[in-house]
């Protein structure tokens, strides 16, 4: 009888069983050989080369410590070095201040002395200008010139920095935020009031005791104001002859009045104007008064 053809049976392959001593063993070596081991073997390897420590040999540490006497020695020389040469600096120091002293002292005395020839040669001019002409038009000239000494009703104005001012930058700091941190009275403010003031009918003006003529110079060093090269500080009192209430209202209602009252409004400048009965203002050193007179051509025949 026929029946299904039987199928050998499958054989399965057996698999290679895993050797656990390779595996264990490379992990028991890790456990068991930390690195400390081999620290401490590069650590013997060096003692044994003699590589570490201190010098051994006699010769070795006669020498470290013939370095360590001359560092020592090196440090104490320089400290008395140092101690021996502070008296003789500050010798030199008070000497050279003794020495700006006396240079500062000359140089006051040359100024007065400067001064002093100025107001004489004034003196001498005004008395040549009143014998070569008209004396009431010699005082005039000398007057509007700024040669002569003047007296007579006017207007006192007082010009100030802010209160919480300080000193301000190189550059101009009115462009700059940091103008309402400085509030400082400019060169060109002090320009402007002066002109606004001669505009106004002001017959002779001055600032801090210096008297403006027609040629004189308002400006700027760093946050200095000078008026003829000459420095000024705070607050500034300017001094103007003339019809004094007239020309406070005059003055208060011009431009520059109200670029005055710009900078109170604006930026904290203090101001103060005042009419006053009399004033008086110095004459300006250093001016040349001359007359000039007419010249007649004759004619051609």
């Amino acid at each position: 009888m026929c029946g299904m053809p039987q199928q050998p049976p499958i054989r399965s392959t057996p698999t290679r069983p895993v050797r656990p001593d390779a595996s264990m063993s490379l992990l028991t070596n890790v456990m068991d050989h930390s690195l400390d081991d081999g620290y401490a073997e590069a650590a013997a390897r060096k003692k044994a080369a003699g590589d570490g420590g201190l010098p051994k040999t006699l010769r070795a540490r006669l020498g470290l410590a013939v370095g360590l006497v001359l560092a020592a020695l090196v440090v104490t020389v320089g400290a008395a070095q140092a101690r021996v040469a502070a008296p003789v600096v500050a010798k030199e120091r008070e000497e050279l201040i003794d020495r700006i002293d006396r240079e500062t002292d000359a140089a006051d005395h040359l100024e007065e002395s400067v001064d002093q020839l100025r107001d004489d040669v004034s003196t001498r001019q005004r008395e040549a200008l009143r014998h070569s002409g008209d004396s009431g038009q010699a005082d005039l000239v000398g007057i509007l010139s700024g040669a002569v000494e003047v007296h007579g009703p006017g207007v006192k104005l007082v010009v100030n920095d802010a209160k919480e001012a300080s000193t301000g930058g190189d550059g101009n700091p009115r462009e700059t935020s940091g103008f309402s941190d400085t509030g400082r009275v400019r060169d060109r403010d002090m320009q402007r009031v002066v002109n606004g003031l001669w505009e106004s009918g002001a017959e002779a003006v001055s600032i801090n005791g210096q008297r403006l003529t027609a040629l004189s110079a308002i400006r700027a060093a760093g946050d200095a104001i000078l008026v003829d090269n000459k420095p000024l500080v705070p607050p500034y009192t300017v001094l103007a002859v003339g019809d004094g209430q007239r020309l406070s209202t005059r003055f208060q209602d011009s431009a520059d009045g109200l670029y005055l009252h710009a900078l109170q409004e604006n930026y904290g400048i203090r101001t103060a104007i005042s009419v006053e009965d009399d004033l008086r203002l110095p004459a300006a050193p250093s001016v040349i008064v001359r007359t000039a007179e007419p010249r007649t051509e004759k004619g051609t025949s």
